[in-house]
């Protein structure tokens, strides 16, 4: 895999496969990927462009790397747990105000364990960490706590 800068867009990432098929990621600055994939007659022609969200990207590392089949990592749902991803609106009423507000395990039993925001990972966040739309709240709990959590994340 090779790495290339891209000023002022962000960074792309060249693999050549053991079938010498060509595919780049571009990581651009805002969090979204770009896809491509070449053409094997013709290594410089673009046949196949994706732009993924940031979310979009992370459903897709999760498909090709999922947690569950790491023998390393313990698996939530042999424990009855459940981890989800929730994006925060920028209409949520929690847009701007502070985690500790939402009493969220007091209310729920579930912990945001992380916050994604933009392409920085905030792990254990803080009760006065202030959260912004399109956060993404990474939520640890039983399938009900993490439900009732997107609920109250979702409240406008």
């Amino acid at each position: 895999m090779s790495t290339t800068p891209l000023p002022g867009i962000g960074v792309q990432y060249d693999l050549t496969t053991r079938e010498q098929g060509h595919l780049s990621v571009i990581a651009h600055r805002d969090g979204a990927r770009t896809v491509n994939v070449y053409r094997n007659d013709d290594p410089d022609a673009c046949a196949q462009s994706l732009r993924l969200t940031e979310l979009e990207t992370a459903s897709l590392i999760d498909a090709l790397a999922p947690a569950h089949h790491s023998p390393n990592l313990l698996s939530t749902t042999d424990l009855g747990l459940v981890a989800e991803r929730i994006e925060l609106s920028s209409v949520s009423y929690w847009n701007g105000r502070v985690l500790g507000d939402t009493r969220m395990r007091t209310e729920t039993g579930a912990s945001i364990v992380a916050v994604l925001r933009r392409a920085q990972a905030i792990p254990s966040p803080v009760p006065d960490f202030r959260l912004a739309g399109g956060d993404i709240l990474i939520v640890i709990g039983t399938r009900e706590g993490v439900e009732a959590a997107a609920a109250i994340l979702g409240r406008e």
